[in-house]
């Protein structure tokens, strides 16, 4: 999945892909620092391997934000 990103980092800016790759790492560990425990360890396992394992980037950030909404009063299944 990290791949991904900085490919598409990469492709979107026309950074060199160590620049991307840097640039990628910088946003992830910014959001790993301020989403709460739960959701940045989603977030690591969806970008720091794992394959397609829950489903893909799509279901595991729809999972992630469903979660996020219960945190918050939303959807308490």
């Amino acid at each position: 999945m990290m791949d991904q990103l900085v490919n598409t980092v990469a492709e979107k800016t026309g950074l060199s892909h160590e620049q991307a790759r840097s640039a990628a790492e910088a946003v992830i560990g910014f959001l790993k620092d301020k989403l709460p425990a739960p959701a940045a360890g989603m977030l690591d396992s969806a970008i720091g391997g794992g394959g397609n394992e829950g489903g893909g980037l799509t279901d595991q950030a729809s999972n992630m934000l469903g979660g996020l909404g219960g945190m918050f009063g939303g959807n308490k299944e």
